[in-house]
């Protein structure tokens, strides 16, 4: 399922500036035509009380529109509020993800899905669950990220639906020669960054968007644009960057590259902490990896709703 005009390499992707539960319902009616049975809503439900998480009342709105939906996260890597399954709970009881059911689709285990003609690896360790679903809606908070320079929809399903336990330990713990083989268990450790990190990060998430091909669609929301990722909770940076709006398509390339674009035509003032971050890491290398990877195109036009 893509949208393309015929005989032009060019995606969709749908804007508005209206940030609210209607913007978000707007553009996904535009997208969802492949969006059927049982249905996954990947959310960054964040830490405790992180100030910059998606409102509440935005997704709790528009997940009221999509029948037989669920948000679905995994656990992470690190030991914090969302290591194990029972502490994850917690913290969606925290931040009101209390009015539909959340999947932590790792609380049974993990599953190898492949990676076709991988970057580095041909397989990647996902939450079990992920395999319940039919479908899958990709609701990203764009922003800053410590390691990946910017968290899209890309990052949201590379490192969102991989277990917490291998999965995760794949993408973070890459070395170059190095087996692509793990097992799971250890101490979170973050060997693999710059540009292999981003690669590894595509390999997982290429997983997933091949596992729902023709039924997976991306919504990436320009606000409370921090350095920071949602993981950082309280202490994530107050964000410099103006809120822009809401992007969506069935193209993970074009909506990543087209929130990129969105944001580097931002005064350099407000600019400035964003580029930083996205390039020290060498964040941009996600794109082309993506694109390496078929996973999308970068060339994409603006319809703004």
């Amino acid at each position: 399922m893509e949208q393309k005009e015929p005989g032009k390499d060019v995606s969709n992707v749908y804007f508005t500036k209206d940030l609210s539960a209607a913007g978000l319902i707007k553009l996904y009616k535009k997208i969802n035509e492949g969006i059927t049975g049982r249905v996954a809503i990947k959310l960054h439900t964040g830490e405790k009380n992180g100030p910059n998480i998606l409102p509440r009342e935005w997704v709790k709105e528009f997940q009221a529109q999509v029948p037989n939906s669920k948000i679905v996260e995994t656990n992470t890597w690190y030991e914090g509020d969302r290591y194990t399954t029972e502490q994850h709970r917690e913290t969606l009881k925290v931040n009101g993800w209390t009015f539909c059911d959340v999947d932590i689709m790792d609380e049974d285990g993990e599953v190898m899905l492949p990676v076709k003609d991988g970057l580095i690896f041909k397989e990647m360790s996902m939450g079990a669950h992920i395999k319940n679903y039919d479908s899958m809606i990709v609701l990203t908070h764009f922003k800053g990220h410590a390691m990946g320079g910017y968290g899209g929809s890309m990052k949201n399903i590379a490192i969102g639906c991989a277990g917490g336990r291998l999965g995760k330990k794949m993408i973070h713990e890459y070395v170059k020669g190095g087996p692509t083989k793990m097992e799971a268990g250890g101490t979170a450790g973050w060997k693999t960054s710059g540009a292999l990190f981003m690669e590894t990060m595509a390999d997982s998430a290429k997983a997933t968007c091949d596992f729902f091909k023709g039924h997976i669609c991306f919504i990436n929301v320009l606000r409370r644009m921090s350095v920071d990722c949602d993981c950082a909770g309280l202490s994530a940076a107050e964000p410099k960057c103006r809120d822009i709006g809401i992007l969506a398509s069935t193209d993970i390339v074009a909506v990543d590259q087209a929130s990129v674009d969105m944001v580097y035509k931002l005064p350099p003032k407000e600019l400035h902490d964003l580029k930083e971050r996205i390039e020290t890491r060498e964040g941009l290398h996600q794109l082309p990896a993506m694109e390496k990877l078929k996973m999308g195109n970068r060339k994409y036009r603006i319809i703004e709703l």
